[in-house]
């Protein structure tokens, strides 16, 4: 099965697709239309050869990934926030409107510059607080598997509690959508929701593969570094030196994750390969749940916009799929 670089996630009540040069949102709205939004995309590495090397390219197209996350979960924030203010502001005027509009950009940007604080204080610093109260730092090796099996134990209960309540269980239904879009258009199935919801809703590409991966790959490239540290120095590094360590050394470590998993997409017929991604599909077992039609169709009309199948580049206002 090929590899054909199309990349996605799931937001509030819609899908971003992701292909080599445009990024689509799609987004369903209370009156049942879909709200498509595009924009032209191409990725640094694709247009600086000099970046297009392994390592580097995986670290660039990781910082990629998280800002074209981050704004496009912001995009589809904004439109429910909009929706939902939509007959107040009509009744208010055009001024409170746009004051409304100032404010709930601001406030969703600040959420997002909080969440990426918070989960590096949660996933990447508390793992290693935790793993010096097991008085292990002097061992490189033995640090860092307790602080890996504490970050992936943290990482499990934490997307297993979250998938509980209802909002989530909707993005995450959302994620499997994305998950047989991409499927069908990999065996080059026709696009439409029925011929979707015949595929899986588990591929070895997924973002929730890629954490697993990065985590382990964190335990090797960091006993590494510790192990390079204690022997410069004569002593094991303190918390706070082995956490800046580590965060510097993070491009490094998401980088080489980025390359298995673009590995592991392409030879996912491999027997080995099958082994080595089995457990990031068990964890989409949490982080996916099937889809229901209406929102596979959101799934195959964001998959259709990154493609260029549908309008592009149209005011959003305007981009509405009946």
């Amino acid at each position: 099965m090929p590899d054909l670089n199309i990349g996605g996630q799931a937001v509030i009540e819609g899908v971003m697709m992701r292909s080599k040069d445009r990024i689509a949102t799609a987004v369903r709205i209370p009156n049942g239309e879909i709200l498509v939004k595009t924009e032209d995309y191409r990725s640094l590495s694709s247009r600086h050869k000099i970046l297009n090397i392994p390592i580097l390219r995986g670290a660039i197209a990781f910082v990629e990934m998280l800002i074209i996350g981050i704004r496009t979960l912001n995009f589809s924030a904004e439109v429910a926030i909009n929706e939902a203010e939509k007959e107040e502001a009509q009744k208010k005027g055009t001024e409170y409107q746009a004051k409304a509009a100032r404010s709930n950009t601001f406030w969703l940007a600040l959420s997002a510059v909080l969440a990426v604080a918070l989960g590096i204080l949660i996933f990447f610093f508390l793992p290693l607080a935790i793993s010096n109260l097991f008085k292990v730092d002097k061992n490189a090796v033995w640090f860092n598997l307790v602080a890996g099996a504490i970050r992936l134990t943290m990482f499990v209960a934490y997307v297993w509690i979250i998938s509980l309540f209802g909002e989530f269980k909707r993005i995450f239904r959302y994620h499997g959508a994305e998950h047989k879009a991409i499927f069908a258009h990999e065996v080059g199935d026709e696009l439409t929701t029925e011929r979707a919801a015949c595929h899986t809703r588990f591929h070895p590409r997924c973002g929730t593969s890629f954490i697993l991966i990065v985590a382990l790959a964190a335990i090797f490239i960091y006993a590494i570094s510790d192990t390079i540290y204690a022997l410069k120095t004569g002593h094991p590094p303190t918390l706070l030196s082995r956490f800046g360590i580590h965060f510097s050394l993070l491009p490094i470590v998401a980088g080489g994750s980025y390359e298995l998993l673009k590995l592991s997409g392409k030879t996912r017929d491999n027997r080995i390969t099958r082994m080595l991604i089995k457990p990031g599909l068990w964890l989409q077992k949490i982080t996916t749940k099937e889809p229901s039609m209406d929102q596979l169709e959101v799934g195959i009309v964001a998959l259709k916009a990154a493609l260029g199948l549908v309008p592009s580049n149209v005011p959003v206002d305007k981009a509405r799929v009946p």
